[in-house]
């Protein structure tokens, strides 16, 4: 008995480390916002501020709050319309059987492997004669086209586990593929959507080099690019970007705190097969 509460006290001590070194950046990041330029010369990076003030995040705030403002509007528009077409694609792709489906799959899946840098120019100039650049539906249109094949991955390894005496039971009763989706398939669908919408969300929101593209001024500027500006060309104050980061970081974390549970949920689904 003595042995395992050894054992287990040595545990808890190895975890409570981990937990302090992962969460030593947000902790140095917090200290270093409330710190005036003074305590950023005689105070090291995790030392609390001897002078606390709230001047870095207002400072910052006024700077980047048309730009959070505009990060969640192509962030929420984008991941809701890449979540809702790769539903689709990955419903028909499952569950509907014709000639060529394999093909079209691995044609929308080869889309995950076309980095952003090799359709820049062509990106850039359709939206431009779509009159669609520095716009915030020009970001929306991008992102939900680079988040359609990884959410119809998403979505076919979820719908593969739909029985498809389900979906046949429903043909019986008259419904057609439409109507088979919308009452059968979608009401079955709310853990897929949590985990394709948290990855999209994620993965829209710290995009930096198509916000940096199709931006200019602060119309659709987006808050990673808000941040990236607040680097001084001569001198960094790290109060105020690390101010900016904190403002920056809290959209993603709220996701987190909210639909965490529902992603590990997703994961093992996933993972695990009856």
């Amino acid at each position: 008995m003595s042995r395992a509460r050894i054992g287990r006290f040595f545990l808890y001590l190895i975890l409570i480390f981990f937990v302090i070194l992962f969460l030593l950046p947000l902790w140095s990041a917090l200290v270093t916002a409330l710190k005036t330029e003074e305590d950023l010369i005689y105070t090291t990076p995790i030392e609390p501020p001897q002078n606390p003030t709230l001047e870095p995040l207002k400072t910052t705030l006024s700077v980047m709050g048309r730009p959070l403002l505009n990060s969640l509007s192509f962030t929420l528009g984008a991941t809701l319309l890449s979540c809702l077409f790769g539903s689709i694609a990955g419903y028909i792709l499952t569950k509907i059987k014709f000639p060529g489906s394999g093909l079209i799959f691995g044609l929308i899946i080869l889309g995950i492997f076309i980095p952003y840098q090799a359709v820049l120019v062509p990106l850039v100039l359709t939206m431009v004669r779509l009159g669609l650049y520095n716009t915030i539906w020009g970001l929306i249109l991008t992102h939900t086209a680079y988040g359609i094949p990884i959410c119809t991955l998403l979505f076919r390894s979820f719908y593969e586990d739909i029985p498809d005496s389900l979906i046949r039971a429903a043909q019986i009763d008259g419904a057609g593929t439409w109507t088979i989706y919308r009452r059968v398939v979608l009401p079955l669908s709310w853990l897929p959507f949590a985990v394709a919408g948290v990855f999209q969300f994620t993965s829209i929101w710290n995009d930096l080099l198509i916000g940096l593209v199709l931006s200019r001024g602060v119309e659709a500027m987006p808050a990673s690019v808000a941040l990236a500006n607040l680097k001084g060309g001569f001198v960094a104050l790290w109060n105020l970007q690390m101010a900016g980061t904190l403002w920056y970081a809290l959209p993603a974390l709220i996701v987190y705190f909210l639909l965490g549970k529902y992603l590990i949920r997703g994961y093992m689904a996933g993972a695990i097969k009856g």
